[in-house]
């Protein structure tokens, strides 16, 4: 017998089909993709992740997932944002991550103006939530999943004037749906 708050037998789950049957893939679409968060350190972790994908497939992102976080300090965005050049030289040299001089400098970057953005803001939080419509996340039961939209592109605008880099408006929609921004579990989804 199922209650209100019990998930559906394993068989009679209902995924999205992008997560496809890998363990890794379909955990991430059945615990994280789409939930709601608000802790600046999970949205600085899914900055760094989804920066670093920029070119590649997340799957390629979330089989190094641990990897970033040693590779990081464990996503301490004050760590991160006072690495050196010879930090710098260790990840270029670290097989765990996507070797790439640019992404590993734009998180860098990226740390200190996330940094600058909790000092105006009080919390990144605050700040992307300023452009969500009346501050909310946005719950799509169209069926369809865009690549982007108005909001990211804004979003994305104006993260790049802040100095922000590797965060395109495609970047940028799969943040917003990595962190529950937007839900873009189709309508059927036994997760949405």
């Amino acid at each position: 017998m199922q209650t209100a708050n019990s998930k559906p037998p394993t068989s009679a789950l209902k995924r999205c089909k992008w997560c496809g049957t890998d363990p890794l893939y379909m955990k991430y679409h059945d615990e994280e993709w789409g939930k709601e968060i608000h802790d600046d350190e999970t949205l600085f972790e899914f900055l760094v992740l989804e920066s670093a994908q920029a070119g590649l497939s997340w799957i390629t992102i979330l089989r190094r997932r641990e990897n970033y976080r040693k590779a990081f300090a464990n996503f301490d965005v004050k760590k991160v944002a006072a690495f050196t050049d010879k930090d710098v030289e260790r990840l270029m040299n670290d097989a765990g991550i996507i070797r790439n001089r640019l992404k590993i400098l734009a998180t860098i970057t990226n740390a200190q103006h996330f940094i600058e953005v909790q000092k105006e803001f009080g919390s990144f939080d605050k700040y992307v939530y300023s452009f969500m419509p009346e501050g909310k996340t946005i719950n799509n039961f169209s069926g369809t999943t865009p690549a982007s939209t108005p909001l990211s592109d804004a979003i994305s605008k104006d993260m790049k004037k802040r100095g922000f880099k590797f965060f395109g408006t495609t970047i940028c929609y799969a943040h917003m749906q990595a962190t529950g921004m937007v839900n873009d579990h189709i309508p059927d989804c036994s997760f949405k």
